[in-house]
């Protein structure tokens, strides 16, 4: 808990910054992205936000504030977000789901359509689509995916698709060579994703609280991990009423380590380890206990 007085002040700080500055930030970023912040981010929100306020030549936080409600399509805004928005990835994270979305789309007809809800700085719409070409045996399988975020930022890192070599230690010398062109020169160090993998990919801003999502699907798998614990119970039961829809009666929706999506919603059931289907599917390729036991 915060044992601060509501109109407090940290000593020393570069900006007056109080506890009703950050409970108005709160709930400014709950309703504009649904991110709901604990009562002990308040030395992240001031690191985080000071940045801004320096951007724009503010000296508080209280007439940083004022701006930001009184221009609500102000481009300031989407600066807000994405200084709040966490950003945390690697390619093949959790990565026993990848083997499980190989097996799924494998053998199949396409066009398959895959929607990665949380795309971040690239590295998991990436790791899906080498996992299709390796399904596939091919640069250029029948899939199409579509990467969204809510943070503008991070999407532009990911279109570019160059990477520091340390981003990619995890992956296979062989998947560095199919994959990725190695930088030389001034670019040493660099790799940049192959061309071919980054046309299977299209990228959009997208906030999952918009009343619109610029997408239509049914997809043949989503991805949304580690997105929901941001959110608070109705929000994340509101956003998964609206995947269900757009699932293709034996799709698949991925979610993060700690998330659990069955309390949420009478329309899924488990299929693997965080591994998600909808209860009217049918049996889809590999069973359920093929599933597991690559879990």
């Amino acid at each position: 808990m915060i044992s601060a007085p509501q109109n407090a002040v940290d000593a020393g700080k570069e900006f007056d910054f109080s506890l009703q500055d950050f409970n108005r930030v709160r709930k400014m970023i709950y309703d504009r992205a649904g991110i709901s912040l604990a009562e002990g981010k308040q030395q992240m929100v001031y690191s985080r936000l000071a940045r801004r306020l320096r951007a724009v030549g503010m000296r508080s936080f209280t007439d940083y504030l004022n701006r930001l409600e009184g221009s609500r399509e102000d481009d300031e805004w989407e600066a807000f977000v994405n200084a709040l928005t966490t950003n945390l990835t690697s390619f093949f994270r959790e990565e026993h789901h990848f083997p499980a979305l190989a097996q799924h789309v494998k053998g199949r007809n396409g066009p398959l359509e895959i929607w990665c809800s949380a795309a971040s700085t690239g590295e998991e719409p990436y790791s899906i689509a080498m996992t299709v070409c390796e399904a596939f045996n091919t640069l250029t399988p029948p899939v199409s995916i579509v990467a969204t975020d809510i943070d503008t930022n991070v999407l532009t890192t990911a279109e570019r698709g160059v990477y520091s070599l340390d981003k990619l230690e995890r992956l296979s010398q062989e998947r560095l060579r199919r994959f990725f062109l190695k930088g030389k020169g001034r670019h040493a160090g660099m790799a940049k994703v192959r061309p071919e993998l980054q046309r299977l990919i299209t990228f959009k801003q997208l906030n999952l609280l918009s009343a619109h999502w610029p997408i239509s699907g049914p997809f043949d798998a989503i991805f949304c991990r580690n997105v929901m614990i941001y959110f608070d119970k109705p929000t994340q039961a509101k956003i998964l009423s609206r995947f269900v829809p757009l699932i293709k009666p034996d799709g698949l929706l991925f979610a993060g380590h700690s998330e659990n999506f069955l309390y949420l919603s009478d329309a899924l059931k488990l299929r693997g380890k965080t591994i998600y289907e909808l209860h009217r599917a049918g049996p889809a390729k590999g069973s359920a206990s093929e599933l597991k036991a690559m879990a």
